[in-house]
C-alpha cells in the first residue's frame, strides 16, 4: 500500500513539475516575421494582408463587441484608420473571441456593431481561433503594427496609456510608432502592456 501511495505521489509531483515547466507558445515578438491570414469580414468577403497592394504596413488590432475596454477604444480605432489609412497603414480589426462561448461575438453581432459605430475598417472574425494564438494576443484590445515589405512586427501592446478614458490619454503609443515608421525613425517604445479583457475560448 505504501509503495502504491509513493508511486502515486511521485506521479503527481512529476505532472505538477511538467505543468510548471512547459512553456506555452508565446506568439510573435517585435522583429518576428508574421504569416498572412485569410479571414471573413463583416461585409461577407474574405480578406488577407496580401490584398493591400499599396499598403506600407498594418495596424492589426484584436478587439471585440462585448469587452468594455474594446468599446471604450472604438472611437480611437476609427480615428487611427482615419489618420493613417491614406498614409499606408490601415487598421485591420480582428475579433478573436469564440462566438459559441460569447454569443455577443457572433458575425451577425459584429455586423450590427460595425454598422452602429460606422467602422471605417475591416472587422474580421477569427473563426476557429487560429490566428490570435499565432500572434500571441491575450487581450482585447491588443495591437500589432507590422511593416508590409518584410512582414515584420514593429510594435506590440496598447493603443495609448489610458485604457478606458480617452480624455486621460497623455501618450499615444500606436500613433508615435506609426509616425516613426512613416518618417524612417526608430520607434522609441516597441512594446507596452495591453490592458483589456481576456480572449474567450
Amino acid at each position: 500500500m505504501k509503495t502504491i501511495k509513493s508511486i502515486l505521489l511521485l506521479a503527481v509531483v512529476a505532472l505538477t513539475t511538467a505543468a510548471f515547466t512547459l512553456k506555452p507558445v508565446a506568439g510573435y515578438a517585435v522583429g518576428d516575421t508574421i504569416s498572412d491570414f485569410k479571414l471573413k469580414n463583416v461585409d461577407g468577403d474574405f480578406l488577407s494582408l496580401s490584398d493591400y497592394d499599396d499598403a506600407k504596413g498594418f495596424i492589426i488590432i484584436f478587439t471585440c463587441n462585448t469587452c468594455p475596454y474594446s468599446v471604450a477604444n472604438e472611437d480611437r480605432i476609427i480615428a487611427l484608420n482615419d489618420k493613417y489609412e491614406d498614409s499606408g497603414y490601415p487598421v485591420i480589426a480582428i475579433n478573436p473571441n469564440n462566438p459559441i462561448a460569447v454569443p455577443g461575438e457572433s458575425m451577425e453581432k459584429m455586423k450590427i456593431r460595425s454598422d452602429e459605430k460606422g467602422f471605417n475598417f475591416p472587422y474580421l472574425l477569427d473563426e476557429g481561433q487560429k490566428v490570435y494564438p499565432r500572434f500571441g494576443a491575450t487581450k482585447t484590445p491588443h495591437v500589432y503594427i507590422v511593416t508590409k515589405n518584410d512582414m515584420k512586427v514593429q510594435y506590440i501592446g496598447a493603443i495609448d496609456n489610458s485604457s478606458r478614458d480617452e480624455d486621460a490619454v497623455t501618450e499615444k503609443y500606436v500613433e508615435n510608432a506609426v509616425d516613426a515608421l512613416l518618417n524612417n525613425k526608430k520607434i522609441e517604445k516597441t512594446t507596452t502592456v495591453a490592458i483589456g479583457c481576456s480572449i474567450k475560448v
